[in-house]
């Protein structure tokens, strides 16, 4: 699971337990293997699960990392916000 959200949404909203935390804006040069920045795990076989506040950037950050040729990468129906719901 990865948070995408901003340190101030997840200050006001709350952290997700277990997360790895990769702001939006960095998100396809930690993930993209090729990138002299990418993030240890990074791989293309990676199962990559992105979630935002309420699921609409996770799904533009999903398809981004799919370009990118992460074939597993996907993201949670209503993001964080529909995650809380069911606590």
């Amino acid at each position: 699971m990865v948070d995408i959200r901003p340190a101030a949404q997840r200050a006001a909203e709350g952290e997700l337990p277990g997360a790895l935390v990769v702001e939006r804006n960095v998100l396809e040069w930690r993930f993209d293997p090729m990138s002299d920045a990418a993030l240890p795990i990074a791989s293309y076989d990676l199962e990559v699960l992105v979630l935002c506040q309420e699921g609409y950037t996770s799904s533009l950050a999903a398809a981004a990392l799919q370009d990118l040729g992460l074939h597993r990468a996907t993201d949670v129906i209503g993001g964080y916000a529909a995650w809380r719901e069911l606590l």
